[in-house]
């Protein structure tokens, strides 16, 4: 039932809650009665709504009374004649960014009420940190708001807008995910539905609260598909639930098996396959949200499904979350999904190729090599290098279909982990107006991107060598992200191009962002879809001009 129509019934409500006080009593009474003969019926606790509403207060300013954001001082003036304001005060400093007050019981509409910090009024862009501070306050509020009502398993939370819905819906559903799927029910965490709050008397932005659903519910669908056991994720079966996830969604799906794979002549990524006894798959993704005679952006995502390494194998504490290798894919499946639910205006092919790399009789060794459709020759210098031999024959045949620009995303390289820990991906591309569009992407959903050189330099390095035209390592000291961009686009023709290397942001310990538990991350999906998103609003923008 719609706020407002609680709200206006509130002398009804008041009649309906003795109603129900009485009918606990006597419950109560009936279950003492039968305790004494020996009964056992349990009296359930009616369900219970919560509240998630916000202040400004100046950090740094002891003497600041703090401001209610508008929802708030509504609610505080017209439903609880003030005492949300005064006890707020009496229970000690007011709550700074990612800190939460939680009130009982202050009118009958809601059993308690969740007031979070926003942190300064002034919060906007910071051009150093590349980073829009007051969408992510309302993130990180909304976040802890519903995690502290969570814990008291209230059954609706409704959450106000925080000025921006978006970000508040963002940072409200990612917070309430949880992996836990493989665990017994009863053993589960509590979760409660969400809700925008809205007052009659205040504009309420619906739109934006979608908007902010279809991403972080992206997000989330991204981070289930990273966490589900390599077992119970395996290329099959990966393309099994890509087709249930998709069914309906107006996003079409081709499973493609080996045997095509093969007619394609796409020898790299067979070859990463075949030391598993796993087939690999290859899943071509469509959407068209435009004329069809519009050209399409070309999504490639990495789906490793499981990485051990091959031949030269990875340590234990780097194997334990290779499950989430096909991160690239995760992320590619849930924009996709998310594109097709907010109707854009663009048509997408998303090419995915899915395939274990296991150690096996049949594995790649050190020194084989590989001749591509481009023909050029690819020299395996390292077996545990194989993210760019995934990608390579994908992005020969993203060039079928004329797109306007191709963007790959994958988790090629831990030495981004050590440049920039978990705060951002890597980004290399050949266009600036690429690289400026998805910059400004990140800084409207506080998942940033940093852009790294595609030199000349790098391509030396992978092409170095007499025997073979390019190597999947390549000479020199260090670089190793830097080397795989440019071992990549030695297999692109002229055209824009974007690679986007995630593997540092894969997992996150549940500090790094304080909406994201911790576990797999689905990151930069919402980056990408915003980068999609302002690409469609910009050309409608400019067709009317």
């Amino acid at each position: 039932m719609p706020v407002h129509t609680l709200l206006w019934m509130r002398p009804f409500r008041r009649a309906k809650l003795l109603e129900q006080f009485l009918t606990t009593v006597s419950r109560r009474s009936v279950h003492h009665a039968q305790s004494a003969v020996g009964g056992t019926e349990k009296c359930s606790r009616p369900p219970s709504r919560g509240l998630v509403l916000g202040i400004y207060a100046d950090e740094h300013d002891r003497e600041d009374n703090g401001l209610l954001t508008p929802s708030a001082a509504r609610y505080n003036e017209s439903y609880t004649n003030g005492a949300l304001m005064d006890m707020l005060h009496l229970a000690g400093p007011l709550p700074k960014r990612g800190q939460t007050r939680i009130f009982f019981n202050l009118e009958p509409t809601y059993s308690a009420v969740a007031v979070c910090g926003l942190g300064s009024e002034c919060l906007g862009y910071d051009s150093a940190e590349k980073l829009d501070l007051s969408k992510e306050a309302i993130r990180v509020a909304a976040a802890s708001g519903c995690r502290a009502l969570q814990k008291l398993e209230t059954n609706r939370i409704y959450v106000e807008d925080f000025g921006h819905a978006e970000s508040a819906a963002e940072g409200a559903h990612m917070s309430m995910w949880i992996n836990q799927k493989m665990k017994k029910p009863e053993e589960r965490k509590f979760m409660p539905q969400l809700q925008l709050y809205y007052d009659p008397q205040l504009p309420c932005d619906a739109n934006g609260w979608k908007i902010g659903l279809a991403k972080a519910e992206a997000q989330n669908l991204a981070r289930e598909l990273q966490e589900a056991p390599a077992n119970h994720m395996t290329p099959t079966t990966f393309a099994q639930n890509v087709v249930q996830i998709l069914c309906n969604s107006g996003v079409n799906v081709e499973v493609k098996v080996r045997s095509w794979a093969e007619s394609q002549g796409m020898t790299s990524f067979l070859t990463v396959a075949k030391g598993s006894c796993e087939p690999p798959i290859f899943l071509e993704l469509s959407y068209y949200g435009t004329n069809l005679k519009e050209r399409p952006i070309v999504l490639v995502g990495q789906g490793n499904t499981y990485d051990s390494g091959g031949i030269c194998a990875k340590k234990l504490h780097a194997l334990k979350d290779m499950r989430g290798d096909m991160a690239g894919a995760a992320c590619v499946v849930a924009t996709c999904r998310a594109i097709a639910a907010l109707k854009l205006p663009v048509n997408i092919r998303a090419l995915i190729p899915l395939c274990e790399h296991m150690i096996g009789y049949n594995a790649m060794k050190p020194g084989d090599v590989i001749p591509v459709k481009n023909g050029k020759s690819i020299e395996v210098v390292n077996t545990d290098y194989e993210g760019p031999l995934v990608l390579v024959d994908a992005l020969l045949y993203a060039t079928s279909f004329g797109p306007k620009y191709i963007v790959d995303v994958s988790t090629i390289s831990d030495h981004v982990l050590g440049s920039f820990g978990k705060v951002c991906s890597a980004v290399f591309t050949n266009s600036e107006d690429l690289w400026q569009r998805i910059k400004n992407a990140g800084v409207h959903t506080g998942d940033r991107v940093w852009r790294l050189p595609l030199w000349d330099y790098f391509s030396q390095q992978m092409c170095s060598v007499q025997h073979v035209d390019v190597q999947n390592y390549g000479r020199g000291v260090g670089g190793e992200a830097c080397k795989a961009a440019a071992f990549l686009r030695e297999f692109l023709p002229c055209g824009q191009w974007m690679h986007i290397d995630a593997h540092n942001v894969m997992t996150t310990k549940g500090e790094d962002y304080p909406y994201l538990r911790r576990g797999m991350a689905g990151r930069p999906t919402r980056t990408l879809i915003e980068f999609i998103a302002q690409a469609c609003c910009k050309e409608k923008f400019s067709s009317h001009h």
